[in-house]
């Protein structure tokens, strides 16, 4: 029962921000500043995850990868694969799920626990469409491209440690990386993106907007909410990959 209580008003929740804006601009404002503080303060963690993943994919594959009948280019055939179906999507969301979802539970969990949400409620604006709308939008917007970045510089950096660890020239690289390749894996992936962005701007949101208490519960309610996200992922990812596959 008390999951039925939480997802019923998960939804009531997502369903309380479609409404007419009261002010367009003061909307468009915060959501171009969410778009900033989601994009540009993930960028960094996001660009270091993805190339070190690409890195450690080429070694690994290659350290399996012994027999002389299979060609070297085949490395970069397996890493390009999995970059793009898993890492660059379901391990950098898993990192954004934690660095975003935390921020966003908690920033909202500070201002319901200091009477901001209920202000901004006396003055007439619709707080669910104000303060969670934007941010899922801009989650929509940014995590995507996050996503293709983080699939870029994953082969990128497979083929740097490639060439530097002496296992396959940037040539073959080249020519394992053009052959068979499948161009609706690039869809896939980005419909992984596009469910992954909003699981981890909808669910902090809806564990801030709902804290009670103070500081030690709006702690907890980040903990909790970076959890349920990363479970709901990981159980997407698998949804997904069944459906789509």
């Amino acid at each position: 029962m008390h999951f039925f209580t939480h997802f019923g008003r998960y939804l009531l929740m997502i369903k309380g921000m479609f409404t007419k804006p009261e002010n367009f601009k003061m909307y468009w404002k915060e959501l171009m500043h969410q778009c900033v503080e989601i994009g540009i303060g993930s960028l960094g963690i996001v660009v270091v995850i993805s190339v070190f993943i690409g890195a450690v994919s080429t070694v690994q594959t290659a350290y399996q990868l012994v027999s002389p009948i299979i060609p070297k280019s085949t490395i970069a055939q397996i890493v390009r694969d999995t970059v793009i179906l898993e890492f660059a999507p379901t391990l950098t969301c898993i990192v954004l799920a934690g660095v975003v979802g935390s921020k966003i539970a908690s920033e909202l969990g500070n201002m319901r626990v200091s009477e901001q949400i209920d202000a901004l409620e006396i003055m007439g604006i619709n707080t669910k469409a104000y303060l969670i709308m934007p941010k899922i939008l801009s989650a929509l917007i940014v995590i995507p491209l996050l996503v293709i970045i983080a699939g870029v510089l994953g082969v990128w950096g497979g083929r740097l440690a490639g060439s530097l660890a002496n296992i396959l020239s940037k040539d073959e690289f080249d020519k394992g990386l053009l052959s068979a390749f499948v161009p609706y894996n690039v869809t896939f992936s980005l419909a992984k993106a596009y469910t992954f962005a909003f699981i981890i701007s909808s669910i902090p949101a809806y564990y801030g907007y709902f804290v009670k208490g103070g500081a030690l519960e709006i702690g907890r309610a980040s903990t909790s909410a970076v959890v349920a996200s990363c479970i709901m992922i990981l159980f997407a990812d698998y949804v997904l990959a069944a459906v789509l596959l």
